[in-house]
């Protein structure tokens, strides 16, 4: 222990924030100043350590998680750089859990609150010590107690100023911080420098820790005495009083730099060795009770090329080496063949990982994202409970050439298992291979890792849509199928009549034979024979909603069979649902669509021109300044949903569905629909 408590060990630190804010350029600079980089690389020249996968470098934007292992000061450091985009933000959540605490990187500008506000929300709810590390100050025109003001609508704990800017002609030169009471001038991509106080921030400084220690007293009553009478409290106790309220998540303090000069980096990595946790609290918050064996929780999967399957995983308590037999959920998973330090892409060998590491662990096959993995014999309880979000986009998939069927769904199971938020459907009835995920990115850049790691082409097309077909008329028609060929004949003869039903009924058959004109044997056939026409009606869609009553015919002794009443039965339905007045139907969906609540003008907008029925909002529970959106959309009109709803809400807006019911569609939709039907 040391000043405020610091507990000593490795740690793990997940970066996370708002797109664009930062975070993996800190990173890099983290990595420059701890020596696990020679020099800090940048966007601009491509050179940096994480973000090193092509799909990340073609699209200049995480688009997943960056593991990068470090040292500093004697301790060992496993810093998870998460993306920042919503659409890739389920890489986040099994990370999150068993992190130590998050660096909520941020920057001042108000557009980014909303998506903010959906970090800080997933920390808050899973309980996780948080600081903040308010990046491009150098950059900035207001002051910082005012950004912070700002930003505080997205936390629902006191985002605590820890530190203070100093400036030289309206340039940002350096920062004081109110914790250890000095002043400190930047030194660009090495550490700062103590200097002393100018006598022009003398009241600055003063005010501003004033109102540090205002906040802490809030949760302490001592130092709220103190504060009453005048009494300056002691160093020790503002810091004990830092890392208590940090840890138990009271407050979010906020640390200030620029990450690309590598400013602030230092007192920031300072802060998280003397404050954070360790693996012990985040035991304890996960309810984990070890025993005698040794446990670990997946991370993330990676399916590296040439190299088989790896889980990055925290070891939460004894140890893991190579050649460890661990148990998850639903048995073994199998012999660990290799342990590995992760520092971007490369990965090397090292010796077993000790309590509180982070690793990787080659080929345990039935390892899956999320679990708890034991060395025990028995089953280990899960400690994470992983609920990826709802798909809102889909695309038909198939491979550029045939012979590569198997390829592609080989590669659609590696990516789901390395991204969880991704799903695969099987359409039956379409006979579609339909990828589903969060976004357009998202499918965009797992379709890109299938051509690039499993050499598969991928086309794409919209998915199909489930229309449906009834009738508005009734009939009453005659089938007969009679047919001679030498030997026995083919003789059915069947009248049908047909009405439709109300909306949602299905399909209902029944029989009115009297004196034996049908025998009995033969009428389950007749109702086959109907049910196999239902599957494709005059229009080139599955019909609902009909009525089918057998109510006379005619047999042969000899001639007639089941199929032959089954191929009768068929063609009365031809002729007489043409005569029913078919109609298309289209499915409509009930939509959730959740957004800040600035943006629902804009979203109900959206919904009308999509041939929505608004349904009205709510605010969404325990969202303060969001809504949610009530409506009913056409399946047809939800292709491309998402992408209009993100744009309406700087990218943080998302939606559930789910089947309403089925609505008459007319016109030009309904001739196009049908016309693309019969052509296919």
């Amino acid at each position: 222990m040391s000043e405020g408590g610091r507990i000593a060990g490795p740690r793990l630190i997940a970066l996370v924030g708002p797109f664009a804010s930062g975070k993996t350029t800190l990173l890099e600079a983290i990595l420059a100043r701890t020596g696990a980089i020679s020099r800090q690389g940048t966007h601009a020249d491509g050179n940096m350590l994480g973000d090193g996968s092509p799909e990340a470098r073609a699209h200049q934007m995480s688009v997943e998680v960056n593991v990068a292992d470090t040292d500093f000061m004697g301790d060992n450091y496993a810093f998870m750089d998460c993306p920042g985009s919503v659409e890739f933000g389920f890489e986040a959540q099994p990370i999150l859990a068993a992190a130590d605490i998050a660096i909520v990187v941020a920057e001042p500008d108000p557009k980014k609150i909303p998506a903010l506000q959906v970090i800080m929300k997933e920390l808050e709810d899973r309980g996780i010590p948080r600081m903040m590390f308010l990046n491009k100050v150098d950059k900035e025109e207001v002051s910082v107690r005012d950004t912070l003001r700002t930003l505080q609508g997205a936390s629902a704990a006191p985002l605590l100023l820890r530190h203070i800017p100093i400036r030289e002609s309206d340039v940002i030169t350096g920062f004081i911080d109110l914790a250890l009471d000095r002043t400190f001038v930047y030194r660009e991509h090495a550490p700062s420098e103590v200097i002393e106080i100018a006598s022009d921030d003398r009241s600055r400084r003063d005010e501003a820790r004033y109102a540090m220690l205002e906040t802490l007293a809030d949760y302490d009553d001592s130092l709220m005495e103190q504060l009453l009478e005048d009494i300056e409290p002691s160093r020790e106790a503002v810091f004990q009083d830092l890392v208590t309220d940090l840890r138990a998540g009271l407050i979010c303090p906020v640390l200030i730099g620029a990450a690309e000069k590598g400013h602030g980096v230092g007192r920031l990595l300072k802060a998280i060795r003397h404050e954070s946790g360790g693996v012990a609290e985040t035991r304890a918050r996960l309810g984990l009770e070890t025993g005698d064996n040794s446990f670990v929780q997946v991370l993330k999967t990676l399916n590296p090329p040439h190299a088989g399957k790896i889980s990055v995983a925290r070891v939460l308590s004894g140890s893991i080496g190579d050649g460890s037999e661990l148990t998850g959920p639903d048995g073994s998973v199998g012999r660990v063949s290799g342990v590995f330090r992760i520092t971007g892409q490369q990965m090397a060998k090292r010796e077993a990982a000790a309590v509180g590491e982070t690793v990787g662990l080659g080929k345990l096959e039935g390892a899956a994202t999320g679990m708890t993995l034991s060395t025990g014999k028995s089953t280990p309880a899960q400690l994470v409970e992983l609920t990826p979000p709802e798909p809102v986009m889909r695309f038909a998939v198939a491979p550029a050439e045939r012979k590569d069927d198997v390829k592609l769904s080989t590669a659609i199971a590696r990516a789901i298992e390395e991204d969880p938020s991704l799903s695969m459907e099987q359409n039956a009835e379409s006979g579609e291979t339909v990828l589903a995920g969060q976004g357009e990115m998202h499918l965009r850049v797992a379709l890109e890792r299938m051509t690039d790691r499993h050499g598969v082409a991928v086309t794409t097309a919209a998915a199909s849509i489930p229309y449906r077909e009834t009738i508005r008329g009734e009939a009453s028609v005659r089938g007969r199928h009679k047919k001679q060929s030498g030997g026995h004949g083919q003789f059915g003869d069947v009248v049908l009549e047909i009405k439709p039903l109300p909306r949602g009924t299905g399909f209902e058959f029944s029989e009115r034979i009297t004196g034996g004109v049908v025998p009995r044997q033969y009428i389950t056939s007749v109702e086959g024979g109907v049910a196999d026409h239902l599957e494709r009606g005059p229009l080139g869609f599955k019909v609902v909603d009909v009525a089918v009553c057998l109510t006379d015919g005619s047999y042969h002794t000899v001639d007639s069979s089941d199929q032959a009443f089954r191929m009768a039965a068929q063609l009365a339905m031809r002729e007489g649902l043409s005569q029913c007045t078919p109609v298309l139907l289209e499915p409509m969906l009930h939509v959730d669509i959740a957004a800040p609540s600035e943006a629902t003008p804009k979203i109900n907008a959206i919904v009308s021109q999509r041939r929505g029925q608004l349904m009205g909002f709510d605010a969404r529970p325990g969202w303060p300044g969001w809504d949610v959106v009530e409506a009913l959309i056409p399946e047809a009109e939800m292709r491309d949903l998402i992408v209009e709803i993100r744009s309406a809400t700087a990218g943080v807006g998302t939606f559930t569905s789910r089947f309403d019911h089925l609505s008459e569609l007319m016109g030009r939709l309904a001739e196009e629909a049908v016309a693309r039907a019969q052509a296919a």
